[in-house]
């Protein structure tokens, strides 16, 4: 009953035994929904005769007595957010509710997530193994460089720091791991299903591999200051009469650090912690000799 509402607010006008051949019932069938759905408060009429069918009033909208104005916006701005990560379905959803709503799509948001690395189908087979509870299976390079092969129970996709990560029960493991998009190979979605494990919340911190935190403590010349605003928050910046930056922020030790540091070339000074410092000078010297 609920898709015959649909179509007629898509089609505005079909007969009964259109609607009979799409559902597969007859057309005394159609009529007992007919009068349901008119019982239940549904603007719905039919009319005979030629050019005639079944029909809603003009400007019916379906949920006006189930979702004011601003909660039909934000369901639809969330699924048009959701939209950027090309999802298949999200798009057929979005523009039956923009019918239902009788509102245009929104067009608020805009996002590129092409960046993945992965190819076209990868979100929807890892969102279909995560609903369907089914194991999925991959090879892995992990931040050495080292290859391994994987077998986990997907939990969830997830985005932080800048970065698509895989959550999951990891097989080998036994215990919630965390998978960079980036370094999976040859994903698999088996026809291997799971049970849902009654697992404790899920740390932020699980990966791969224990990460050590430390506190980096950066002084950054007047001539990054674009950067400086773009890669720190306000509470990590500490800016200095002659306009440089002292920054500090605690982050896991991982090898990106050492290039990051790096990419700021000659404006930055590592002023803590004192073998961060060192590294970083033994990465400057191995870079220069081969300029030498």
């Amino acid at each position: 009953m609920f898709e015959i509402i649909y179509i007629l607010l898509d089609k505005k006008r079909v007969t009964a035994r259109e609607l009979a051949a799409h559902f597969g019932v007859s057309r005394q069938t159609i009529c007992r929904d007919m009068n349901v759905l008119s019982a239940a408060g549904i603007p719905i009429y039919a009319e005979k005769g030629k050019g005639g069918g079944i029909s809603l009033l003009p400007n019916f909208v379906l949920n006006k007595s189930l979702l004011n104005e601003h909660e039909q916006n934000k369901i639809l701005s969330a699924l048009h957010s959701l939209s950027t990560i090309k999802s298949d379905d999200t798009e057929m959803i979005l523009k039956k509710l923009s019918v239902i709503f009788n509102k245009p799509m929104p067009n608020w948001l805009g996002v590129d997530f092409s960046e993945w690395g992965q190819d076209d189908g990868f979100f929807d087979d890892i969102k279909a193994a995560i609903l369907e509870r089914r194991i999925v299976e991959f090879d892995y390079y992990n931040r050495e460089g080292d290859k391994g092969f994987r077998r986990i129970e997907p939990i969830q996709l997830w985005f932080k720091s800048k970065a698509w990560y895989l959550k999951g029960f990891c097989l080998a493991k036994q215990d919630i791991r965390l998978f960079k998009l980036h370094r999976i190979r040859n994903p698999i979605v088996t026809d291997e299903h799971f049970n849902e494990r009654a697992l404790v919340t899920v740390s932020e911190n699980a990966s791969e591999n224990r990460d050590t935190e430390i506190t980096l403590k950066l002084h950054i010349a007047p001539e990054m200051t674009f950067r400086v605003y773009d890669d720190y928050n306000d509470c990590e910046i500490e800016k200095q009469p002659d306009g440089s930056f002292i920054v500090t922020e605690t982050i896991a030790e991982r090898n990106w650090v050492y290039g990051y540091i790096l990419s700021y070339g000659k404006y930055v000074e590592v002023l803590a912690p004192e073998h961060i410092r060192n590294i970083i000078k033994d990465e400057a010297q191995e870079i220069l000799k081969k300029y030498l």
